[in-house]
C-alpha cells in the first residue's frame, strides 16, 4: 500500500487532464447494467487504458470506460464496467478505481451487480438493496502496510452500507411499485457458479444472494470514509433442490430487463442528495 498514493495521483492527473469536475458520487455499473451510463450528461469519457494503473475489464457486458459528467443534477464519475478477482487481478487492483473516485472528490459510492438469488422469496429481475455482506473471496484489498492518508488501519464494518441510503432506495421501489428486498450479499471468488452443496452452505450462513464482486470495492470505500449504497439484480435463481444449469444469455437478459428499476433507484437517491462543495 506504500506506493498506492503515487499511483492514485497519477490516475487522478490523467482524469483531471480531461475533466475538472468535482464528483459528488462514484458509480460502479455491473454485468448488463452499463446502460445507466447513457443517462449521464457526459463531459468526458476515458477508456480505462488511458488511465494509469487502471486494470482492463475482460468480462462480458463490461465496456471499460470511465464516464464523467452529471446525473440527476449531481456531478458523478461512473465505471462502465468493473473488474473481478477471477480475471486474475489482485484485490488491491479491484479497489484502485474507488481510490481514484475518492481522490477526485466523491464521498458517496453507488455499486451495482448481477447476482444469484438463494432466498426462495426472491425472483429473477428483483432488486436487492444490500444491507450487509459476507466476504468469502479469500482476499482483502486492505492487506499490507496501511497508508494512514488513505484510511485507518482497522476500519469499522458494523454498517458498511449506509442505513439512510438503504431506506431511500427501498422507499423509491415502493413508490415505483416494483419488488426490492433488503438482503445479505455473499461474495465468492468464481468464476464457476456454485454447487448445490455450496448454495446450501451459503444460505445456511445467512446469505440471500451470491456474486463475484462488490465486496472489495466496498471495503476500500469504507476504508476511505465513503458512504455506500449497494444494489444487486437477481439474474438467476440458485435453489439447490430445483437447480437448473445457468445460462449466460439469460443472466444478461434478466440484468438488462431490470435496468430500469436500478436506474430509478440511482436517480432517485442522487436527487435527494445535497451537492457538496
Amino acid at each position: 500500500m506504500q506506493q498506492l498514493a503515487a499511483q492514485i495521483e497519477a490516475a487522478v492527473a490523467a482524469v483531471r487532464s480531461r475533466w475538472q469536475g468535482q464528483p459528488h458520487a462514484g458509480i460502479i455499473l455491473g454485468t448488463g447494467l452499463g446502460g445507466l451510463a447513457a443517462e449521464i450528461e457526459a463531459e468526458a469519457v476515458l477508456p480505462y487504458e488511458e488511465i494509469p494503473h487502471f486494470p482492463r475489464s475482460t468480462s462480458i457486458g463490461h465496456r471499460g470506460h470511465l464516464v464523467c459528467g452529471r446525473l440527476a443534477g449531481k456531478s458523478v464519475v461512473a465505471m462502465e464496467g468493473r473488474f473481478h478477482a477471477y480475471e486474475g487481478y489482485t484485490f488491491a487492483q479491484l479497489g484502485f478505481p474507488v481510490r481514484v473516485m475518492r481522490a477526485l472528490g466523491a464521498r458517496l459510492l453507488v455499486v451495482s451487480n448481477a447476482c444469484g438469488g438463494m432466498n426462495p422469496f426472491y425472483a429473477c429481475g428483483d432488486v436487492v438493496v444490500i444491507d450487509d455482506h459476507i466476504n468469502l473471496m479469500g482476499g482483502n484489498p486492505l492487506v499490507g502496510i496501511n497508508d494512514d492518508r488513505l484510511g485507518p488501519r482497522f476500519p469499522d464494518m458494523s454498517r458498511p452500507y449506509d442505513p439512510l441510503l438503504i431506506e431511500r432506495a427501498l422507499e423509491i421501489a415502493r413508490r415505483e411499485n416494483f419488488a426490492a428486498h433488503r438482503g445479505v450479499y455473499v461474495a465468492v471468488l468464481g468464476p464457476n457458479l456454485e454447487t448445490r452443496a455450496e448454495y446450501r452452505f451459503l444460505r445456511l450462513i445467512g446469505a440471500d444472494v451470491v456474486g463475484m464482486s462488490t465486496v472489495p470495492e466496498v471495503l476500500v470505500a469504507v476504508h476511505a470514509g465513503m458512504r455506500v449504497l449497494g444494489l444487486s439484480v437477481v439474474t438467476d435463481m440458485c435453489l439447490p433442490d430445483a437447480l437448473a444449469p445457468a445460462s449466460v444469455p439469460e443472466i444478461l437478459a434478466h440484468a438488462a430487463a431490470a435496468e430500469p428499476k436500478l436506474r430509478k433507484i440511482v436517480l432517485g437517491v442522487l436527487a435527494q442528495e445535497e451537492q457538496h462543495v
